[in-house]
């Protein structure tokens, strides 16, 4: 039985290399076409079981078209064996129908440009007896089903009603009967869009009504901005899109190095395990014991000047990644990193791993207990915790300050000043306990002068003093 209203999804069918392209080469053609389909899922659990007969306009590459048995408006059936379609890899018009499945109707977009192609779909589908039609991007997974139900209310009283894009543009098109007015004499892609249309379409008397504004993802900016939106809202962190694009975020791993010749056999064994997922930056700063006689030519090795935070900011500014995971030398990962890393920044904009000590040693327990209190209870993390922190917020930060010592520990009060909370992952990051004297009042001992030495810090003390008093170990 159909009903009073209808809902038309407009959407390109998801084929790689031909969908989401100006996200190209942010992301690969797949995971364009994959990330399409995560939008168009999103909408249909949105969509579907409403009460709402719902069609699907596409617009499909050439020499690909509707399997078998999927309708088109009007009852048109596409039967027979001549109706060849994308298959494999979760995309395609295969992926298209999986997801509506058999709705009231699947059509191709027909028209020389965007207007056109949106008027004969709502022009087709009012012809069909419904009282009203809305017409509903794709590329705005943030919709909710309550934004086209206020479309469909207005319409009782307006004659256009549109839903606004952050951009300039629009999301959703609705109207009682097919009106050329809306579509001619317009361009689309720029970001007056909307307010040139609704301009024309008051200057011939007829209502205008505009819905909760959005933002639609066509550029790699519009992707970040998701993620940061995705942070304040756990609706966001829950669909398709967000878990998508929370898993294709990009980490930079940037290892500072100088003389870790004892160290770096290890580390490069622990990072081949995820060198096909991440990019890996290795920054040496002059080292004299053989340590780059070890770094092979599958690995990124920049050289610094020495200094720790000289050598992490070179790193930082070569990298691409859209999280930067600062990682010592002397470090060991736990398993599956990168999805720890992923799992703390959709909520935080900085994190670190906790730490563990391989040592049995009461007192390595101790520094392990505390070290990984101090994140929770005063926002302090220091460099050997495995620091990650979102690009955008590391720049903003001004990098690391280039001190002889300290650097890490400046970096994190200059956050906590900020306001930035810190997460911390759930599995723990091993790290050297070679800093430690054997001997248990060794120990306690150098616990001691580390605490005594960020006091010096905090009270003013000039680095450089504070610096010959921090014995390097390696």
């Amino acid at each position: 039985m159909m009903t009073q209203n209808a809902l038309i999804i407009f959407t390109r069918v998801p084929v790689p290399g031909r969908t989401k392209t100006r996200l190209m080469p942010y992301l690969t053609p797949k995971q364009c076409a994959k990330l399409h389909c995560c939008f168009l899922k999103d909408i249909a659990s949105v969509c579907k079981g409403r009460g709402t007969d719902i069609y699907v306009g596409y617009s499909m590459p050439g020499g690909y078209s509707m399997p078998d048995g999927y309708s088109m408006p009007g009852g048109h059936s596409m039967q027979g064996g001549n109706y060849p379609f994308v298959t494999g890899a979760g995309c395609g018009m295969d992926a298209l129908c999986g997801i509506f499945g058999k709705c009231a109707g699947y059509f191709p977009q027909q028209g020389d440009d965007l207007g056109q192609k949106m008027y004969h779909a709502i022009e087709s589908v009012l012809e069909r007896g419904y009282k009203s039609c809305v017409l509903l991007g794709t590329d705005v997974p943030e919709v909710r089903w309550e934004d086209i139900q206020e479309a469909f209310r207005m319409l009782e009283n307006k004659d256009v009603v549109f839903g606004p894009t952050a951009d300039g543009g629009y999301y959703l098109v609705g109207m009682k009967a097919a009106r050329k007015e809306v579509f001619q004499k317009q361009t689309y892609g720029h970001g007056k869009v909307l307010s040139n249309t609704v301009r024309s379409l008051e200057a011939q008397c007829l209502s205008v009504g505009l819905g909760k504004k959005h933002c639609d993802i066509d550029t790699k900016e519009d992707i970040l901005a998701y993620r940061e939106r995705m942070r304040l809202c756990k609706f966001l962190q829950k669909t398709r899109t967000g878990r998508y694009l929370m898993q294709t975020s990009r980490i930079s791993v940037i290892v500072p190095i100088y003389n870790e010749k004892k160290t770096i056999a290890k580390l490069l064994k622990e990072l081949r395990k995820i060198q096909a997922h991440c990019e890996i930056i290795l920054v040496d700063g002059g080292s004299t014991d053989g340590t780059l006689d070890d770094i092979g030519a599958d690995f990124k090795l920049l050289r610094s000047k020495k200094g720790r935070a000289a050598q992490m900011n070179l790193g930082a500014r070569e990298s691409t990644g859209d999280i930067l995971f600062f990682l010592h030398c002397d470090s060991e990962l736990p398993e599956r990193p990168l999805e720890q890393i992923r799992c703390v920044m959709k909520d935080y904009r900085v994190g670190c791993f906790g730490i563990a000590f391989h040592s049995r040693d009461f007192f390595m327990y101790t520094c392990r207990a505390i070290s990984n209190h101090r994140i929770k209870d005063r926002n302090v993390v220091f460099g050997d915790q495995g620091m990650f922190i979102e690009r955008k917020l590391f720049f903003e930060m001004g990098m690391f300050p280039e001190l002889p010592v300290m650097e890490d520990y400046q970096f994190s009060l200059n956050l906590k000043k900020r306001g930035e909370k810190i997460g911390i992952t759930k599995k723990r990051l091993y790290t050297s306990d070679r800093r430690f004297p054997a001997g248990t009042l060794p120990k306690l001992r150098e616990m001691w002068k580390m605490n005594r030495l960020r006091k010096k810090y905090r009270d003013g003390v000039d680095i450089e003093t504070i610096a010959g008093m921090y014995a390097d170990v390696r």
